[in-house]
């Protein structure tokens, strides 16, 4: 959760900010920092590194924002029922786990005995389908790393 707190800091907006709004932040954003506003050599790189941020909190919060997750809710859903889990992994409350259907989530804030039980469970699938899948944040990692 604190990267989620920390790119909401930084782009200025709460919990409940919409695409449209969170769009407009962004571009305003960029729009003051971007590196060919900046004539000497020391804040061009001072900028660019700041708009770097800026685009990766954007296209973070843009892909765990509900209206991104009701528009994929269908995949998600069809993932998470009909595809197995191929491997997972677990570091610093982040949930990464790989369906066998090429799909890679994550998920935020998981605690780390949620983890160990779904190490120790008979069924992995059938207990993050119970205590994880619905519970949690999460965001598609695959389709942010394909382009737009």
């Amino acid at each position: 959760m604190k990267k989620i707190v920390d790119y909401r800091k930084l782009l200025s907006v709460d919990k409940n900010v919409e695409l449209k709004e969170l769009k407009s932040v962004y571009r305003t954003l960029m729009k003051d920092c971007h590196p060919d506003k900046f004539q000497q050599e020391e804040e061009k790189l001072d900028a660019e590194a700041r708009s770097k941020q800026i685009i990766e909190a954007y296209h973070f919060l843009v892909s765990i924002a509900p209206e991104t997750r009701e528009q994929n809710i269908e995949s998600y859903t069809q993932t998470t029922t009909l595809s197995n889990i191929q491997d997972f992994e677990y570091k610093q409350q982040v949930l990464n786990i790989q369906f066998f259907d090429g799909s890679v989530y994550e998920y935020f804030d998981v605690p780390r005995a949620i983890y160990v039980k779904l190490v120790n469970a008979d069924s992995p699938g059938r207990f993050a389908r119970r205590h994880i899948f619905n519970e949690f944040p999460y965001r598609n990692v695959a389709g942010v790393a394909e382009p737009a």
